[in-house]
């Protein structure tokens, strides 16, 4: 019998509880362009029917193997350890039950390896949103071009790519330095790769997409995968011990001189995405969040903090304050210059701080000075306003009226009514309702404007998503538009808009976002015929293909 040739490359996906979407991940495997491949389907105990279902698969195709374990170890780390003591080929890739391959992602990273010799391949990771299919490349910056790297000093910044599932490592690279997947931690990407990429001679980035990452952004809590659970403060707690275990490493093997990148990497990626809760979270997780994370953020240097925009460094010093209620408000609409609602001067000096009084140390002077965000000279239509919704009242039919409050801290208005308007767009065409913001002191005005769904003009074939309202303001022939921050929370409203201006039916719901930055939200979603029918048919007809076939005919026409 002629034995079975060794494979090229082995591909690991591990999955617990995933007998859904288990076929689609190794079925992107089995379309692989590059067909000498091993796939080893390492299940974590699973309950489900998992077992069933990968044994299915392995009957279907040769190249599979199906390996168990014996108990439950709760992480990624054990069931792709034991993968990788079993592999019988050179080069390995990771895979979760949840995600994808693309057909050519084995063949152009192996293809990089056989140029030279490497200790692993790279390529871009596309991001898939399971709600609306959208897609956008991770990390774009970092793998833009084709380029082989002398180790991560060449490039600091990959740290930010800290995913393993991206890459396709030499099995001679890993077994060299003992390079496993730490055990009984979350988080073990960041620590594995850290290690990978420091002891890495030599490393190849491909910009082409080798691993389909599904995003679900609206799971539920229970839902999420580990690294989303940011609601549990044992995440919190797993995140730092992880941060603190690559510090180690890095002054053990030698690359201490990165700790600035990497403690910049952790600021702007893990601590920010904690920031971007902080508003929803109550009193207890958030002082039990400041004492977790700021022993861990006085070790952080210095130099990490100045390389982050200035709302960045006041949401974190207000952590580090323990100021948590303000923390809150400056976390709302980070990104999206949304202005404090406050800001003191002092006499002293003229720097202008965020909040309601001049900080007492010399850090938190540093880090709350706002004096680079020009709120006072910066050019109106880039001028910084906070728009908040007060009071939210339901009227009759699918009408609302809406108080609102808009915080002027640089003083940028002039005292007296301000024209204002509410801006809507479901479809192409834009719904504005003007009204006007009274003052009621000094950089505070207050107005109210009612909001009718039903006049908001949809297309006839009609509207399925979501739109969040803005507030446009006009000052001495400019204008300035940004987003409405609604109540935390409020009753979801939901009602039926028949027939008007055209359009068909739709049920529409406002409810709070609920997430970022916490933006009131409108929803539509097609009744009726237009759901059965009309809605089907139009998605046919926008087919890229069916518009190109349009078009062509319409110049043949001319």
């Amino acid at each position: 019998m002629t034995p079975t040739p060794a494979p090229d490359v082995t591909v690991t996906v591990i999955v617990y509880n995933d007998a859904a979407r288990l076929p689609r991940a190794v079925a992107s495997l089995r379309r692989q362009t590059h067909t000498n491949i091993e796939v080893v389907i390492s299940d974590d105990h699973s309950t489900d029917e998992t077992p069933d279902v990968a044994r299915e698969l392995m009957a279907q195709d040769s190249r599979i193997r199906y390996l168990r374990l014996p108990e439950n170890s709760g992480g990624c780390s054990v069931p792709r350890n034991r993968a990788l003591e079993t592999a019988r080929a050179p080069y390995l890739m990771f895979l979760d039950s949840d995600d994808e391959l693309p057909p050519r992602a084995v063949e152009l990273l192996l293809a990089a390896h056989r140029e030279r010799e490497l200790d692993f391949t790279m390529g871009a990771v596309r991001r898939i949103r399971v709600d609306s299919g959208r897609r956008s490349t991770w990390m774009p910056h970092l793998v833009a071009e084709r380029r082989t790297l002398e180790g991560i000093e060449d490039d600091p910044r990959l740290l930010f790519e800290h995913l393993s599932t991206s890459k396709m490592y030499a099995k001679a690279f890993l077994d060299r330095h003992g390079l496993r997947f730490p055990e009984g931690i979350h988080y073990e990407d960041q620590l594995f790769s850290a290690r990978a990429y420091c002891l890495a001679r030599a490393f190849t980035i491909i910009p082409e997409p080798v691993y389909d990452w599904y995003i679900a952004p609206y799971a539920t809590a229970d839902a999420a995968s580990i690294s989303n659970q940011r609601h549990k403060l044992t995440n919190v707690r797993d995140r730092v011990h992880v941060q603190r275990l690559i510090d180690d490493f890095l002054v053990t093997s030698g690359h201490g001189s990165l700790r600035e990148d990497k403690d910049y990497k952790f600021l702007k990626h893990d601590f920010r995405m904690y920031a971007g809760d902080l508003p929803y979270r109550d009193d207890h997780w958030l002082a039990s969040f400041a004492d977790i994370m700021n022993p861990y953020l006085a070790t952080l240097a210095p130099g990490a903090y100045a390389r982050l925009p200035r709302p960045e460094r006041v949401v974190l010093q207000l952590v580090r304050d323990h100021r948590l209620s303000e923390a809150r408000l400056a976390a709302r609409g980070l990104g999206h210059g949304v202005a404090p609602r406050q800001v003191t001067t002092d006499p002293a000096d003229g720097v202008t701080y965020w909040g309601d009084r001049v900080p007492d140390s010399t850090q938190s002077r540093r880090e709350l000075d706002v004096t680079d965000l020009e709120l006072d000279t910066r050019p109106f239509p880039s001028a910084q306003f906070r728009h908040e919704i007060t009071e939210l009242i339901p009227s009759p039919g699918a009408s609302l009226a809406l108080k609102i409050r808009t915080y002027d801290p640089g003083l940028r208005l002039p005292v007296g009514p301000q024209r204002t308007a509410l801006l809507l767009a479901p479809g192409r065409q834009r719904l504005t309702v003007p009204f006007r913001l009274l003052p009621v002191r000094p950089g505070v005005f207050e107005g109210e404007v009612h909001l009718d769904l039903a006049k908001a003009p949809l297309p006839l074939h009609g509207f399925a998503g979501t739109r969040h309202p803005l507030l446009r303001i006009e000052h001495q022939g400019l204008s300035h538009t940004g987003l409405l921050l609604a109540p935390l929370s409020f009753p979801t409203l939901t009602t039926r808009i028949d027939h008007h201006s055209g359009a068909a039916p739709h049920h529409v719901t406002v409810e709070p976002e609920g997430r970022a930055a916490g933006r009131l939200q409108i929803r539509w979603r097609p009744a009726g015929m237009t759901a059965r029918v009309i809605r089907p048919v139009a998605r046919r007809i926008a087919r890229p293909k069916v518009r190109r076939a349009a078009r062509l005919v319409a110049s043949v026409l001319k």
